[in-house]
């Protein structure tokens, strides 16, 4: 009886001791959240001057019922230079968080990519770069080239390898992505 009473206290002493280990080797890493972005806007500035042209998306509602409200609030300019910019916000917050400070932070853990579709003539450059020196692409450079009609697609990837050749062999998870129907006149 006492071997029994001496075993079972050594058991849960046992039992005690691995369950306040400091052992950290069986603990994952901790999980970089994705970010929620539900409104993207990509601001067009004519190099020189001018009025600016406006792409944006906004799903306030997520994953949702509701689609996106997509809009465009006009046309390109054939043989026209654009300085690009966008932005990305969280507005389920209150004020909206901008993430697009979070992903130039982490540039090395992001890249846009944007996809011009058959049909469409512009034509982009990438104007911001991580510490690396690889395109992050939250600034860039859009030509118009002759009148023509198509999509433009804009897609943000968390941990792409860099450098890449485009979206194809950049690998990553995206984090978000919207199309936009674009005319060039």
């Amino acid at each position: 009886m006492k071997n029994l009473k001496f075993l079972s206290i050594a058991c849960i002493a046992g039992l005690l001791f691995v369950a306040c280990s400091n052992d950290d080797n069986g603990t994952p890493p901790p999980v970089n959240e994705e970010e929620v972005i539900t409104t993207m806007t990509v601001t067009l500035t004519p190099d020189g001057g001018g009025t600016a042209i406006t792409l944006q998306t906004r799903d306030l509602d997520g994953d949702g019922p509701n689609a996106p409200e997509i809009t465009v609030s006009g046309n390109l300019s054939a043989g026209m230079v654009y300085d690009g910019s966008i932005e990305l916000l969280n507005e389920t917050e209150s004020p909206a968080e901008n993430i697009t400070t979070e992903v130039e932070e982490e540039s090395l853990e992001h890249q846009f990519f944007y996809t011009v579709s058959t049909g469409l003539d512009v034509t982009t450059d990438y104007e911001n770069f991580d510490g690396d020196d690889n395109p992050l692409g939250t600034e860039f450079t859009l030509t118009a080239g002759a009148v023509s009609s198509g999509t433009l697609t804009f897609t943000l990837r968390h941990e792409p390898t860099k450098p890449n050749t485009g979206l194809d062999d950049a690998g990553g998870e995206t984090d978000f992505t919207s199309t936009f129907a674009i005319a060039v006149q």
